[in-house]
């Protein structure tokens, strides 16, 4: 059975424009599994951009927000945001969370040259790959 890296590593091989990619756990923040080649790709530079994604996700303002829905709707409310995407000036940063797996996320980061819809397609087509390997 292959890891969390080799999954990483097909799809930083086979999605154009794929510069990383990885896998975090939501209840703590962790790098489950990763493959890039960038460089300024450091552990604290992975471990930075996997915090604010998770943040982003799971984060304080996020579960205030979630608290004040539940409360107006009589329902509870709890890690409703599924996906993000995020453009900077030359990158595109793909999130979801896995739909079997909800503490799992995988993010893509892409150069901005790819088609939107190609990223997207790189990365849900490989989820049912990488939940089996989530704890």
């Amino acid at each position: 059975m292959p890891s969390i890296n080799d999954v990483c590593k097909d799809i930083l091989d086979n999605v154009d424009g794929t510069l990383g990619c990885g896998v975090v756990d939501l209840s703590t923040g962790l790098l489950l599994g990763v493959a890039h080649k960038v460089a300024y790709f450091t552990q604290s530079y992975m471990d930075a951009v996997a915090a604010a994604s998770v943040d982003m996700v799971r984060g304080k303002t996020v579960k205030a927000v979630e608290s004040l829905l539940s409360n107006n709707r009589g329902t509870k409310v709890e890690n409703s945001i599924k996906e993000i995407q995020i453009a900077t000036d030359n990158t595109y940063h793909f999130i979801t969370t896995i739909p079997s797996k909800p503490n799992a996320m995988v993010i893509l980061v892409t150069n901005t040259k790819i088609n939107l819809g190609m990223g997207w397609a790189g990365l849900r087509n490989n989820l049912d790959r990488i939940a089996p390997l989530c704890p």
